[in-house]
């Protein structure tokens, strides 16, 4: 019965969220959208620097893959990591291979979306994505660059973040990601 009620409460959120015409001049073949439960990320997909990820996530949102998929790991000031459509707490990935990196000179920043790895394996990217709410110079040239946010950082600021001294910035009760779709798919 809660998951229920969750459920509906999480839909009424995107209800406004869907209304929300897409930004100017958006490339709407390589962006995907993001309705939360707290409202809409647009983010525009860097395929002239990582098409190989940004082909990824694209078919990945196709398949439903990110629907209800939480923001497991949320760092107030750094980051705020989601893509976990497996296991939906950090530890999965895809049925798909991992990815050989696609570094660019992009420097990391508020409202870059980079591709979250395994460890110190550079080409163990799948799934799983980040999006910087600051400067984050200490990853340029270590993570692959995928994307930036064109719209709703104001959502990303509002995400649940995780608690002071939470293991790895894990997220009690995350927000998720309701529905993830390219943005050339919405009807």
């Amino acid at each position: 019965m809660i998951r229920i009620l969750a459920f509906v409460a999480a839909l009424l959120c995107v209800v406004p969220a869907v209304a929300q015409p897409l930004p100017a001049n958006l490339d709407k073949a390589n962006a995907i959208v993001i309705d939360t439960t707290k409202g809409r990320i647009v983010i525009k997909l860097r395929t002239d620097i990582a098409p190989k990820h940004a082909e990824r996530i694209e078919q990945l949102a196709r398949e439903g893959f990110y629907n209800n998929v939480p923001f497991h790991r949320v760092m107030d000031g750094f980051m705020a990591q989601t893509g976990d459509g497996q296991n939906f707490n950090g530890t999965g990935g895809s049925k798909y291979p991992n990815l050989k990196q696609e570094f660019s000179q992009v420097p990391f920043k508020r409202g870059i979306v980079g591709m979250a790895r395994r460890g110190d394996s550079v080409d163990s990217a799948n799934s799983q994505f980040f999006i910087m709410f600051a400067d984050g110079s200490s990853l340029n040239g270590q993570y692959t660059v995928v994307g930036e946010v064109v719209s709703g950082m104001d959502v990303v600021d509002k995400l649940k973040k995780a608690s002071a001294g939470s293991p790895g910035g894990a997220v009690t009760d995350p927000d998720k990601m309701v529905k993830v779709q390219v943005a050339s798919d919405i009807k």
